[in-house]
Order: C-alpha cells, then sequence, then structure tokens
C-alpha cells in the first residue's frame, strides 16, 4: 500500500529508465527503496479472435455474474466480473465497473518533478465489487491504461496523485459477496490520448487482457 504524500515513479520511455522520488528531498538517497522494473508494459492489442464481447453489445445482456473470457472488450460503464489473487493467500472473483477514463493536466504531474514534464495523466476510475465472497480484505487491484488500438503508453507510474487520484486498498470488511469499494488507477502518456483501460492480473489475462473502451 503506497502512502499518501510519498509518491515513487518509475518512468519507462523507449531510450529513457528514471527513479522519482515526488518528495522528501532531503532524505538520503541510499535509504530509498530500489525503483520497479521501468520496461514498459508489452501488453497486445486485444485479439480479434478471442471469445469477446462486441464493445457496442449492450452490456445487459450478458448474465452478470459470468466471468469474462481474456479478451473480452467492454464500454466504459459495463461491469466486468474476473478471478483475483492477490499476494499468495487471498484469491477469489471480483467484478470490476471502469466509470470514467478521466484526462487530467500537466500540472498535475507536478509531484513527480521536472522529469514527468511533457506527460498527461489519465485518470482511471473504477468500482471493484466482491463476488465470491472470500476474504479480499486489504487488497489492491489496478488497470493499466491503453492508447487506442491497444498500444502500450510506454510509461510506467507507480503512486497516486491525493485528491485526484487515489489508489484505495479494499476495506477491512471486504469478505463478503456484494461487498464493494471505489479506487483509481493513475496513467499517463506522452503521446496520443488514453482511451482503453486493461486488466492484465493473471496468466491468461495478461497475454490477452480484458478492456475498457472509452
Amino acid at each position: 500500500m503506497i502512502r499518501k504524500g510519498r509518491i515513487v515513479a518509475a518512468v519507462a520511455l523507449t531510450t529513457l529508465s528514471l527513479g522519482l522520488t515526488a518528495c522528501n528531498d532531503d532524505e538520503d538517497p541510499a535509504a530509498m527503496p530500489e525503483s520497479p522494473s521501468a520496461s514498459a508494459p508489452s501488453s497486445p492489442a486485444p485479439s480479434s479472435e478471442s471469445p469477446s464481447a462486441d464493445p457496442s453489445d449492450d452490456a445487459g445482456s450478458k448474465p452478470s455474474d459470468d466471468v469474462a473470457a481474456p479478451g473480452t472488450k467492454f464500454k466504459v460503464g459495463d461491469r466486468a466480473v474476473v478471478p483475483f489473487k492477490y499476494g499468495t493467500s487471498k484469491e477469489g472473483t471480483v467484478a470490476i465497473t471502469v466509470t470514467a477514463i478521466e484526462k487530467g493536466t500537466e500540472a498535475d504531474m507536478a509531484p513527480f518533478g521536472d522529469k514527468a514534464k511533457g506527460m498527461t495523466p489519465y485518470y482511471i476510475r473504477m468500482k471493484v465489487e466482491n463476488v465470491g465472497g472470500t476474504d479480499l480484505s486489504y487488497s489492491s487491484l489496478r488497470l493499466r491504461g491503453q492508447l487506442a488500438g491497444g498500444a502500450p503508453t510506454g510509461v510506467i507510474l507507480i503512486g497516486d496523485l491525493p485528491g485526484k487520484c487515489d489508489s484505495e486498498t479494499a476495506p477491512r470488511d471486504f469478505t463478503t459477496k456484494g461487498a464493494s469499494y471505489e479506487t483509481c488507477s493513475l496513467s499517463a502518456t506522452k503521446t496520443d490520448p488514453i482511451a482503453v483501460a486493461s486488466f492484465e492480473e493473471g496468466d491468461a489475462y495478461s497475454d490477452s487482457p480484458v478492456v475498457w473502451t472509452s
């Protein structure tokens, strides 16, 4: 869980790897944790051959608790049920409803420092619901932003922007069927707009993610 007010970022560009610290500038750099891998995610575009739902389809025509197959496409506002594992002991089924892919401003990126200049943030807002009724308390779930068509953004951010995009963990009572909470995943781009939110957790979905398009 990332503490509020302290943001660590790894920015992966085609020719640049950076570890950024947004605050506590007087800390000894040797005491800082190592930056995560700065490799840009190579998320393939959702396969047209997968058992996908056409984005134009009415989501209400699908059984609400059917698990979405890898590669399924949704529109923002649709509810998708997916298997979910957190750590080594928490596992279950959740429903994700992406409620918005919201564009921020370059000025919002100020906490990440000068190296983030020229980047535009996008806030992927979602509701997460416990469908399986297993104990998923204190777990966290993240969606990745993609460009239109499924291309990766070329940027990886770790952290949130308090007051603009808060990455929340599941509450203590996220242990029963129907329990829910809201959270936000931060993404950013230096090129084209982000128009897709991607669920890539688990072996099957890492190769063929479930996506929501705006």
